[in-house]
């Protein structure tokens, strides 16, 4: 590991990189044992480099983003963890578009296209996520999702190249892109708003984040919704009609507030968390005959 460390701090000076650098700072659910090594690349290009280094020397690696729809493991991850993050979430305003690193957050999103007059992002304001993790998994919420927005995505490609792609080739669906089924890695997006009052931008705003902390259990470390939404059903109505409204396993606990959240009410551990999501989706199935599946990634040793 020392030797990963010092070969990477080696060939590549800009970025930052960390060893056994614990997980439970990274996610929502504020859980997770230690990535082996932490790196922060300062571009798309260094970024790249990072991931073919790895690749080269046989080093398990992996991006992650603002870790609010990850779930590490206990253990941690014996590799690399390639953050994309503060160091690479420029922004900028070209008009009735915004072209934006992945590793901006969402609410700073939503927030700069307000500022501008610019309409169409009001439903991420809350979203605790980082633009590339939205779109990644095509990010949604009272009624507007990504794909409303997105034009044009630069990605780290399976074989290591950098290139744009327009948004039709993401083929983004409910929860889903090509990002997931062809391993791309989300470096930046543009996006295609329209001309709005600020004003009546930042009402709306408002009112989404009202109704968000009315009826979801933002108190507590989450990854928002736990599961995906079953078609033709929703998964928070069908845990609370399986009786699981409260139910616990150690520290983790179905919100009684919204059945759909799977919370750390405090000193959960990962494994606890998995498991919890195990019985509800396994008492789901035996009651309703409906698989619910996990909308959080899970990562690492349980």
């Amino acid at each position: 590991m020392e030797n990963w460390t010092e070969q990477l701090r080696q060939a590549f000076p800009g970025a930052e990189i960390r060893e056994q650098e614990p997980m439970s700072r990274h996610t929502s659910f504020q859980v997770g044992g230690p990535a082996a090594v932490w790196a922060e690349p300062g571009t798309g290009e260094e970024l790249a480099e990072l991931q073919a280094f790895c690749r080269q020397h046989n080093i398990p690696c992996a991006l992650v983003g603002r870790g609010s729809n990850l779930l590490v493991g206990d253990k941690g991850y014996p590799g690399v963890l390639i953050h994309i993050g503060e160091r690479l979430s420029r922004c900028q305003v070209e008009g009735t578009e915004i072209w934006a690193e992945a590793g901006i957050s969402l609410g700073a999103l939503a927030r700069k296209a307000c500022g501008a007059g610019l309409s169409g992002l009001e439903f991420a304001a809350g979203i605790p996520g980082s633009l590339g993790g939205a779109v990644f998994m095509n990010a949604g919420a009272y009624g507007g999702e990504m794909k409303d927005v997105l034009t044009e995505v630069r990605i780290l490609d399976a074989e290591g190249r950098l290139r744009w792609i327009p948004a039709e080739q993401m083929e983004l669906g409910y929860r889903t892109s090509a990002a997931q089924s062809r391993g791309y890695g989300i470096l930046e997006a543009r996006l295609r708003l329209r001309e709005g009052d600020p004003q009546a931008i930042q009402e709306r705003m408002a009112e989404l984040m009202a109704q968000r902390k009315a009826k979801q259990p933002l108190e507590y470390p989450s990854a928002g919704s736990t599961f995906k939404r079953p078609e033709g059903f929703f998964a928070g109505k069908l845990i609370q009609d399986a009786g699981l409204a409260g139910y616990s396993v150690g520290g983790a606990q179905v919100s009684a507030k919204h059945c759909g959240f799977v919370i750390n009410r405090g000193g959960a551990t990962a494994a606890e968390i998995r498991e919890l999501c195990r019985q509800v989706a396994e008492r789901v199935r035996e009651r309703f005959g409906v698989e619910l599946e996990l909308e959080v990634r899970c990562l690492g040793e349980f």
